[in-house]
């Protein structure tokens, strides 16, 4: 239940504002209201949902402030999973890892952004199994469906992104046995993609009424 709402509210089915209602969710997935009311719960405290004290829920509207906040954040934790898991890959890691950049760089030439997210996360999903760090998935999991959701909504703006060409770095730098490269790329690979989300933000800002 918690995933499923989680991918909806990422991927903009459920747009942001649009109000969620327990009850029609649970007669519509034909199960009890406990574990929507458990989901929805969940998704409040990761910021994704909020609630009014007239009993309103709502998805919530997008916060520049925080998407800004959260991208420095999200480049230092993967460059840290990058640095701790580059030296514990196998070669069946670094075939993985290619094979994740090959599926994103054709979603990216199709404009496919639901494979495009997939493949970044199968990419990035290499370093952080191999990182064996339980905290840095829980501090990944809270933040990235926040820059992700933005990702979506923007996908089209993100023509100019350069992912696929960075991965083909980091990859050769895992090869060459040289973490501290590795996780330097890796970082400015998120740095990147968050100044270009950001940018649209800003343009978007200017345009707004």
């Amino acid at each position: 239940m918690y995933t499923a709402l989680l991918e909806a509210i990422v991927s903009g089915r459920l747009e942001p504002g649009v109000r969620i209602r327990d009850f029609e969710l649970a007669r519509q997935l034909g199960v009890s209201r406990t574990p929507v009311r458990e989901a929805i719960q969940k998704l409040q405290d990761e910021g994704l949902v909020e609630s009014s004290p007239g009993s309103l829920t709502r998805v919530t509207p997008l916060d520049p402030q925080s998407v800004r906040q959260a991208f420095p954040v999200v480049a230092s934790l993967h460059s840290l999973a990058t640095r701790l898991g580059s030296g514990r890959l196998k070669p069946a890691d670094i075939a993985a890892l290619e094979s994740a950049n090959r599926l994103l760089a054709k979603a990216m030439t199709s404009n496919d952004a639901v494979r495009a997210i997939r493949a970044d996360d199968a990419f990035h999903g290499v370093f952080l199994r191999a990182a064996v760090n339980q905290e840095l998935v829980t501090a990944l999991n809270r933040l990235m469906p926040k820059v992700r959701r933005l990702e979506y909504m923007q996908f089209g703006s993100l023509a100019g992104r350069r992912s696929v060409s960075q991965h083909d770095e980091i990859i050769q730098a895992c090869r060459d046995g040289n973490a501290a490269r590795a996780a330097a790329l890796a970082e400015s690979n998120w740095l990147s993609l968050g100044d270009l989300l950001i940018h649209v933000l800003d343009d978007l800002g200017k345009t707004a009424p």
